[in-house]
């Protein structure tokens, strides 16, 4: 695949993880989490794949923008961006990162982190 497909198709995937009908249907989840996936959420807490398997469905929206995706090497991309998550009404920023390994034909989350910030997004500087 072309960096520019690879782009388009990673861009789909993180946004698959900010919506509520994609985001807790397991069986997408379970072949979208690598074994080994881990996440430092926003709030700090360390989360298992298991345990993001097992957070039942709450409803929730997000914007994301300033989406950038820069390859470590052709099988392995980082993803930044800034969110705002909206839950139970209260608006939610953060600044976020995604790891993502390719294994095979499929592209699987390894790593995932959420840091709280304020303001309205980043700019991020492109190399």
């Amino acid at each position: 695949m072309s960096d520019a497909t690879d782009t388009a198709v990673l861009v789909v995937l993180e946004n698959s993880l900010w919506r509520p009908e994609t985001r807790f249907d397991r069986a997408l989840m379970e072949r979208t989490f690598a074994p080994e996936f881990f996440e430092f959420g926003r709030s700090g807490r360390v989360w298992s794949r298991q345990e993001c398997l097992d957070a039942p469905p709450q409803p929730f929206s997000a914007r994301l923008t300033d989406i950038a995706v820069r390859f470590v090497t052709p099988d392995v991309a980082l993803v930044t961006y800034f969110s705002v998550g909206t839950f139970d009404g209260v608006d939610l920023p953060g600044n976020r990162s995604s790891l993502w390994r390719r294994t095979g034909e499929t592209w699987q989350l390894v790593f995932h982190q959420g840091t709280p910030t304020t303001g309205d997004g980043f700019k991020t500087k492109r190399m």
